[in-house]
């Protein structure tokens, strides 16, 4: 009876235990979903090939405990322009959009799209890139927490006539895509004319537009090699133009995960996020030159007397931009040389 008696005794603590156990192991594997919204549709290479491996990261990571739902092609309402105003709102916990969808306000992030200082390769770009927000842009992003900040490799232009001097861009009607590389294509003498991306394809095919301005990347899922058969290169670096990029998150629900999950993003913020983004890029430049070369379009690249007459031509927006940084109270000289001197840095490491 005694070896019964103390059976029964076990057990019925087991019992009475269990109920105070579980509740504790279901707080330990609290589950947070994510709304990560974006503009590009789910087949672009931006959100098969950094986004989303970027939340599956995110969600392994964390052991399922952190889920992302992405929301392609604005899903969930509005227009690119208010995407980042979503993401300081709650309208959604992420989002991915390019400070430039709303000319002048972020002026600072803007010393990478100015012509003539970028570098050639994404990777470069983005690294630098994410140095320079840590140090300059912490109060132009303050209302959202930056996961990660890139640029993108070298823009070309794309036309339906060859263009090998700057004389061939007088009066060409060209697509722009960021504030400053407008007023660069018309500083050389071309008809900049600013529109929406999807807009591309059907303005090309019926001559609104003569050409675009967009990195290799860009080219296929808007059908250009199909559109015009002409593309020209700036050779080497600085290169003509880049557009930056955030990848920004709700600062109040990033501040609601506890401390563990929150590791799990910062692991996958900053430089290695950025990275991460920087090589999509800079692989799809190969793959879609090469494959538009195979096409039989012509890709031109200039000779490096008329590129430095271009980066001569285009000085002047240049001097603009610091004049309307120091408008707004920014040294546009200091955030421009510490610009140049990040890129220099990571064009020697990369």
């Amino acid at each position: 009876m005694t070896f019964d008696r103390r059976r029964f005794l076990t057990l019925a603590g087991s019992a009475v235990a269990a109920p105070a156990v579980l509740p504790a192991t279901r707080a330990n594997a609290q589950e947070v979903t994510l709304k990560m919204h974006h503009f590009l549709p789910p087949v672009s290479n931006g959100h098969a090939k950094f986004l989303k491996p970027w939340a599956d990261k995110v969600a392994a990571e964390s052991g399922g405990r952190i889920k992302i739902d992405i929301f392609p092609s604005m899903q969930l309402g509005g227009t690119p322009p208010q995407l980042f105003d979503q993401a300081r709102d709650g309208v959604a916990d992420l989002v991915w959009t390019l400070p430039g969808n709303t000319p002048g306000r972020f002026t600072g992030i803007e010393a990478f799209e100015l012509p003539f200082v970028p570098n050639k390769r994404a990777l470069v770009n983005s690294l630098a890139l994410t140095d320079y927000a840590e140090e300059h842009l912490k109060d132009e992003f303050k209302e959202v927490k930056p996961i990660c900040f890139w640029a993108h490799d070298h823009g070309l232009i794309h036309a339906n006539k060859q263009v090998k001097t700057m004389e061939d861009l007088k009066g060409l009607k060209l697509r722009f895509p960021t504030r400053l590389a407008g007023e660069a294509l018309r500083a050389l003498g071309a008809n900049a004319i600013g529109m929406p991306i999807p807009q591309v394809p059907e303005s090309l095919a019926q001559r609104v537009i003569d050409g675009c301005v967009v990195p290799w990347e860009v080219v296929p899922s808007i059908k250009v090699q199909e559109l015009v058969k002409y593309h020209t290169e700036i050779p080497g670096s600085p290169t003509f133009y880049v557009a930056t990029f955030i990848l920004a998150m709700n600062r109040a629900k990033y501040d609601s995960l506890p401390a563990d999950l929150k590791a799990v993003i910062d692991k996958n913020s900053g430089l290695a996020a950025a990275a991460m983004a920087g090589k999509v890029w800079d692989e799809q430049a190969v793959i879609v030159s090469d494959l538009v070369r195979k096409r039989g379009n012509i890709i031109t690249v200039l000779e490096e007397p008329e590129a430095a007459r271009w980066r001569k031509t285009t000085e002047p927006v240049i001097e603009g931009w610091v004049k309307t940084a120091k408008d707004k109270g920014l040294d546009g000289e200091k955030l421009l040389a510490s610009a140049r001197a990040l890129l220099a840095k990571h064009e020697k490491a990369a």
